[in-house]
């Protein structure tokens, strides 16, 4: 009969090996590869686009329940 894996031995099996571990971070290595400036202005527009998303979920749920308000 096939034994069917615990939740303890996924667990297990998607921890990071230690050659994985030695990877490096490759948000470091983004960040190494630009000056300050560019940082700054890729870290304001990801900010930014973060916000326009945030408010648009708002105002399309604000705009949902004006709709389903009437029902």
């Amino acid at each position: 009969m096939p034994q069917h894996p615990t939740s303890l031995t996924l667990i297990a099996a998607s921890l990071p090996t230690e050659s994985q571990a030695s990877l490096p971070n490759l948000r470091r290595l983004f960040v190494e590869a630009r000056a300050d400036q560019e940082e700054r202005a890729v870290s304001r527009k990801a900010f930014y686009n973060g916000l326009l998303f945030l408010g648009s979920i708002t105002i399309f749920s604000l705009i949902a329940q004006k709709l389903n308000a009437g029902r």
